[in-house]
């Protein structure tokens, strides 16, 4: 953790992102996320409050820092897929691509120390809008593959179980403790729960 003060300057504006998600993490441990301010992370973190919002759009961002980043180098990944190759054995592919990145000192505390940060409500509502941004970007990779609408039941149906997938990996590899595994592990686990239905309904 970073050990912040009312009064640090001098930052160096590389690190501004990383000192506000130790800020903030060390204030949602102390005084619960629903009692701690966007004012009280800024000072904490040495930085004004624009920086803040340079990086983070509102407080709850600050809970799924890996995930959102996660998500984002998944859409390059599905963009960068070629046209013609089977879609479902491509997304799982670049999903463990995307999670062999991130390390298991990379948990979210928000998910481990949920009972703490009292964070329990808020990672349910805002983990929500992250599962369908998810859903959304994989439907629009899969209609681009399957030459189908992505609105198509089918397409729709098939992006929420790989999504949900998804989701269920990472919770349990984040509550697993001390002895989890690589998270790309939970992840290949998950779509094997998912792929034998998944691979007899989608026509390639």
């Amino acid at each position: 953790m970073v050990q912040g003060t009312p009064n640090a300057v001098g930052r160096p504006r590389t690190s501004s992102r990383a000192v506000i998600e130790d800020a903030a993490a060390e204030l949602f441990l102390e005084n619960t996320y629903a009692l701690t301010t966007i004012e009280q992370i800024t000072q904490r973190a040495g930085v004004s409050r624009n920086t803040f919002f340079n990086y983070f759009a509102a407080k709850s961002d600050v809970l799924w820092v890996e995930l959102d980043a996660a998500i984002d180098r998944l859409t390059l990944e599905l963009q960068a897929v070629p046209e013609g190759r089977p879609a479902l054995a491509e997304m799982r592919a670049a999903t463990l691509r995307v999670v062999a990145e991130i390390g298991v000192d990379r948990v979210p505390l928000a998910l481990t120390q949920d009972d703490v940060m009292g964070t329990a409500e808020e990672t349910r509502v805002s983990g929500l809008a992250r599962l369908a941004r998810r859903s959304d970007l994989i439907a629009v990779f899969l209609a681009r593959h399957l030459n189908r609408d992505p609105e198509d039941l089918l397409v729709l149906s098939a992006a929420n179980a790989l999504s949900g997938a998804i989701s269920a990996a990472w919770t349990v590899w984040a509550r697993d403790g001390i002895g989890r595994r690589p998270l790309a592990e939970y992840m290949s686990e998950a779509f094997d729960v998912v792929s034998a239905g998944l691979t007899a309904s989608l026509v390639e």
